[in-house]
């Protein structure tokens, strides 16, 4: 059922994925038509009117986000993970981890100091024999996109050695997992021209897998307060019959304010925590900046002091001297809050986000600790994936092996019967 919801300009935008210029042109020419807030004059707009221009059916009321408990123990074996982003998700789905590789000794001492139980191996991914994980049920990985050595018009194993995607395939056909599932940025759909994607598609069809058409997930359907989208490519065994769904859309959105005070997501405000800090100077001029602004917002002489020589080159650069809002999603987590072209400032105070307030805003758990000096702890938490998107996606991984099993057994069963039919005849 349709409510009287309104919709500010960058909730519109954010929700249906345009710029806040389209969503300003579509109020212009009659698409959309704002609604006055009666205390601040923000434009709103009535949620039957979003709903109207959501051609992908993000919100549809109909999207409801799967959950079942797994019929059996699945497992997973995750390489390149990091923090533990993805495998903390897949954990509170209800998959178990086999193995944890990445060869940061600082993310794997955060994995360890956090869960003791977990086979976590520190070092180079080629140096790891995978034959005693046959038959494990999913491997996952976010491997670097780099791009491969063609050599003829289809592309096979060979041609990505010495890539790390190689060695994400290399585990895939030692291990013949059911499902495979890679994460990536959005860019790898455009990188090298789409090559490099084709070209892993094109080996794991080689090794024996099918892959679905590679899906973008945008954090902010998925319980994630931050503007964030990775690519998600799914592999399915060509010899087991089974369906997977990307994971649908939440129909409650989340915004900085819920990431990091007492609310919706957490129980508490964020508890205290070490982080980077700007120089005086860089502090007075951001102090000029408000909540959603960036270097446009200031003073136009500080302007040119702030951006020097990227004053005059034209541009939006949207990411210089911004102070985030606390009523939208975070930009996107960079693994430094603190660098000139990807500020995460906080909404209030003139400082960058500190380590607790980033790990919030990447859903992790307040008694998540990181590991190695404050650099070391942006980095694990801007490169992990939400914890929240990852147990969306660990979801839909169940849901799927669940089904798989459940045909399974009820073969076995029609087996079965017929086998007792012909012997009582």
């Amino acid at each position: 059922m349709v409510t009287n919801k309104l919709y500010t300009v960058a909730q519109v935008a954010d929700l249906l994925s345009v710029s806040k210029q389209t969503v300003r042109n579509w109020d212009k020419n009659g698409k959309l038509k704002a609604i006055r807030h009666p205390i601040n004059d923000y434009r709103m707009y009535p949620e039957n009117q979003v709903l109207a221009l959501d051609k992908e059916g993000l919100l549809s009321e109909k999207n409801k986000p799967v959950r079942e408990n797994p019929l059996r123990e699945y497992s997973v074996v995750e390489l390149f993970a990091g923090a533990g982003g993805l495998a903390l998700g897949l954990e509170a789905a209800g998959l178990k981890c086999a193995l944890l590789n990445d060869n940061d000794k600082h993310a794997c001492q955060t994995l360890v100091n956090n869960r003791p139980h977990w086979n976590v191996i520190h070092g180079d991914v080629r140096e790891i024999d995978f034959s005693p994980y046959i038959g494990v049920d999913v491997v996952t990985g976010g491997f670097p996109c780099q791009a491969f050595s063609y050599a003829g018009k289809k592309l096979g194993l060979e041609d990505a050695r010495g890539t790390l995607f190689f060695e994400f395939a290399r585990a895939v056909k030692t291990i013949k997992p059911i499902m495979c599932v890679g994460e990536n940025v959005r860019g790898l759909l455009k990188h090298d021209d789409g090559k490099t994607l084709e070209g892993m598609v094109s080996i794991l069809d080689e090794i024996g897998y099918r892959v679905l058409p590679p899906k973008v997930l945008k954090a902010i359907f998925h319980r994630v307060p931050q503007k964030r989208e990775r690519l998600l490519i799914v592999g399915i065994r060509k010899d087991v019959d089974i369906n997977y769904h990307f994971p649908l859309a939440h129909d409650q959105h989340y915004n900085v304010r819920d990431a990091l005070c007492k609310g919706r997501l957490y129980d508490q405000d964020a508890p205290p925590s070490e982080g980077m800090t700007y120089s005086k100077r860089k502090r007075e001029i951001l102090e000029h900046v408000p909540q959603g602004g960036y270097w446009r917002d200031l003073p136009l002489d500080l302007q040119k002091e702030y951006m020097m020589k990227s004053f005059y080159l034209g541009g939006g650069k949207t990411g210089m001297a911004r102070r985030m809002s606390w009523d939208e999603p975070s930009l996107t987590l960079t693994c430094n809050p603190a660098q000139k072209q990807t500020e995460r400032c906080h909404p209030e105070e003139t400082r960058p986000f500190n380590v607790r307030e980033y790990a919030r805003i990447q859903t992790f758990p307040d008694d998540w600790e990181f590991s190695g000096p404050i650099t070391s702890k942006y980095k694990q938490i801007g490169n992990a994936v939400p914890v929240n998107m990852a147990e969306e996606i660990g979801h839909t991984i169940i849901k799927a092996l669940n089904d798989y099993y459940r045909k399974e057994q009820l073969s076995e069963h029609q087996r079965l019967t017929h086998h007792k039919e012909l012997v009582c005849a």
